[in-house]
């Protein structure tokens, strides 16, 4: 793949930005498409293709090191990551693809370099990362004759491997028929990855300034803020893809009934961590994205409200008992549907129970009410420590703004939304909100068909 490509200069972080980049926008080629069903794809050292719409189309096999062959599990399991960031906690709740998904083991002479292969009528690309530290290198290939080459070495190592699955391969190649150009798929594929990654992950040059006594700081530009925005949505992007890796992993050992059940306890509590801190991160980027779009459009839809906290109370009460905070919930029967998006809503909700929760000391509680409120369903979280539950005075806990999304409770250190963040998220999922000097918010959501 690499032959006649010109030497690469990034090193290992630019390189990771640029494969992930690159499966981002490979991906979305292949969705905008949606009339060519099936395919295959064939991935090394991890899964690469995570769309669920794609991994329930089409075929797949992977290389992984033999420390990971228990991802031999993983044929009917989530993948990674967009799918997984709204995914139940509870490994048994978590959804399942009908994906055909095979692995077989890395050897040590292998290389780790990730690579993706993607046949389908319509697209046939190969991608990869190539080089040494400080000169890797993005590959990307479409032309018939080099992918015919690079199947067949696939099919060769996989009779070694598993000569049923290189059959299955060889069957599946043929009824997609004769590998053909992708057209002008380089065309569009390098100026959009450049777009993503120009908004993605900006260059911030760090100026050190000395301010004159009785001068005011100055204000920072729209465009040093919309740079801080971008850089806040690539870290936030960079947290999440590893987590989601790790969860996958994790999930797939879970599936295993020969665990003892002390390692069991510890693979759950790895793989909650993680879904909190994957929603938690996938917040932040969200904002940040509403930030610099305020007025994209939202598509708001009938939603249950109580049954969606109903479905999600169980995960948060196990949430906080591992902080030692309690959790009460109480929730109108026969409420009516509100107009909102559920499926950020979700992630949204949990957020707000970790923003009135996460500064609680031990022995606190959290109530959480949904009731009516004449044209509006009102949900109250509300939040209470020691000392306010034995009628003493406390202070709220204080809070210093970083930038325009996050904020920094100085005493604890704990990083957060920041209170406009936070209500302008709500109001692209048709919630208002009411912040409240005791630690607690109430959010008012429009009954549909009221509105």
């Amino acid at each position: 793949m690499a032959e006649g490509v010109p030497a690469g200069q990034a090193d290992d972080s630019h390189a990771r930005r640029l494969w992930w980049g690159a499966l981002e926008v490979l991906q979305q080629r292949l969705l905008i498409d949606q009339s060519s069903r099936g395919g295959l794809w064939i991935a090394s050292p991890l899964p690469a293709l995570y769309a669920p719409e794609l991994l329930q189309q089409y075929r797949g096999w992977v290389w992984a090191p033999e420390a990971l062959t228990l991802l031999k599990g993983l044929q009917t399991s989530t993948l990674l990551p967009s799918d997984l960031i709204n995914a139940p906690t509870d490994v048994r709740d978590a959804p399942t693809l009908s994906c055909q998904f095979q692995t077989m083991p890395l050897r040590a002479e292998d290389g780790q370099d990730p690579l993706l292969l993607v046949i389908t009528p319509k697209l046939q690309a190969a991608i990869a990362l190539q080089g040494q530290e400080g000169q890797r290198r993005l590959l990307m290939r479409s032309e018939p004759n080099l992918l015919g080459q690079i199947l067949s070495l696939v099919e060769k190592r996989l009779k070694q491997d598993d000569p049923t699955q290189a059959e299955v391969l060889h069957q599946a190649l043929k009824e997609l028929g004769p590998l053909q150009s992708s057209g002008d798929l380089a065309l569009h594929f390098w100026p959009e990855l450049s777009q993503r990654l120009a908004s993605m992950a900006p260059t911030v040059t760090l100026q050190t300034t000395q301010e004159a006594p009785g001068i005011p700081a100055k204000e920072p530009s729209q465009g040093d803020q919309d740079a801080e925005l971008s850089l806040l949505e690539a870290i936030a992007h960079e947290v999440r893809t590893p987590l989601a890796t790790i969860r996958t992993l994790i999930r797939s050992l879970l599936r295993r009934r020969d665990l003892p059940d002390r390692v069991t306890e510890r693979l759950q509590q790895i793989d909650t961590e993680c879904s909190e801190q994957i929603d938690r991160f996938g917040l932040i980027f969200q904002a940040a994205e509403l930030q610099r779009q305020p007025d994209s459009p939202s598509q708001l839809a009938r939603t249950d409200l109580g049954a969606m906290l109903r479905l999600l109370s169980p995960s948060w009460r196990q949430q906080l008992q591992r902080r030692e905070v309690g959790f009460d919930m109480a929730v109108d029967d026969g409420l009516p549907l509100v107009l909102s998006d559920p499926s950020r809503l979700e992630p949204m909700l949990g957020g707000l129970v970790d923003r009135c929760s996460r500064s609680l000391p031990p022995g606190s509680q959290l109530q959480l009410t949904l009731q009516p409120a004449g044209a509006r369903l009102k949900l109250q979280l509300i939040s209470r420590t020691p000392e306010q539950m034995a009628s003493r005075a406390s202070e709220p806990m204080p809070q210093e703004q970083l930038g325009p999304v996050l904020s920094w409770n100085t005493d604890t250190g704990s990083l957060q939304l920041s209170q406009t963040a936070t209500r302008r998220l709500l109001e692209s999922l048709g919630g208002r909100l009411t912040q409240h000097r005791d630690r607690g918010l109430t959010v008012f959501f429009p009954i549909a068909g009221q509105c």
